[in-house]
C-alpha cells in the first residue's frame, strides 16, 4: 500500500517559521518521523512539498491509480485553492487533510477549508502527531472494507 504525503506552501520553512506555533523541527524531521511510522504501519509513503499551487495539483493528478491514499497539508492554500480541492475530487483517492495548528482557533479567515469537503477527515492542532494520526486513520480505513461507518 502506498500513501502520498503532500505538504504545501511554506511547509519547507518549518523550524524557522513562527516557532511559537510550529516548533523548531524541520520538514526533514517530519519526513523522518513519517518514514519510520510508515514502516511500523507496513506501508510505503512518498513525501512531496511545493510552494506552487499548480505543482501540487499536478502531483495529485499523478497520484491517480498510483497510490491508495493521500495525506495533505495544503498550508494557506487550504483557504483559497479551488484548484487543489477540485484535483482531490477528480482523482477520488481517500484523502485526509492535516494541519499542525488548530485552524479553527486562529484568524477568522483560516476557519474555512475549501479542501475539507472533499476529504474523508480533517485533523488539526496536534503538530507533527497530526500527520501520524492522519496516516494511521487512513491506513486503517484502507485496510477495512472502505466504507465510512455512521
Amino acid at each position: 500500500m502506498k500513501i502520498l504525503v503532500i505538504n504545501g506552501v511554506n511547509m519547507n520553512m518549518l523550524g524557522i517559521r513562527e516557532p511559537e506555533k510550529y516548533g523548531s523541527m524541520t520538514l526533514k524531521d517530519l519526513e523522518k518521523i513519517l518514514y519510520a511510522f510508515s514502516f511500523e504501519l507496513g506501508v510505503d509513503v512518498e513525501m512531496y512539498q511545493s510552494n506552487h499551487e499548480g505543482e501540487i495539483v499536478e502531483k495529485i493528478h499523478s497520484a491517480y491509480q498510483n497510490v491508495e491514499g493521500i495525506v495533505i497539508n495544503p498550508g494557506a492554500y487550504t483557504h483559497t485553492s479551488v484548484a487543489i480541492r477540485d484535483a482531490i475530487a477528480a482523482v477520488n483517492i481517500p484523502t485526509v487533510e492535516v494541519h499542525m495548528t488548530n485552524i479553527h482557533a486562529r484568524e477568522d479567515f483560516r476557519h474555512t477549508s475549501l479542501i475539507a469537503p472533499v476529504c474523508m477527515a480533517q485533523i488539526s492542532g496536534f503538530g507533527f502527531d497530526g500527520y501520524k494520526l492522519g496516516l494511521k486513520g487512513l491506513v486503517d480505513f484502507l485496510k477495512s472494507d472502505n466504507s465510512l461507518k455512521e
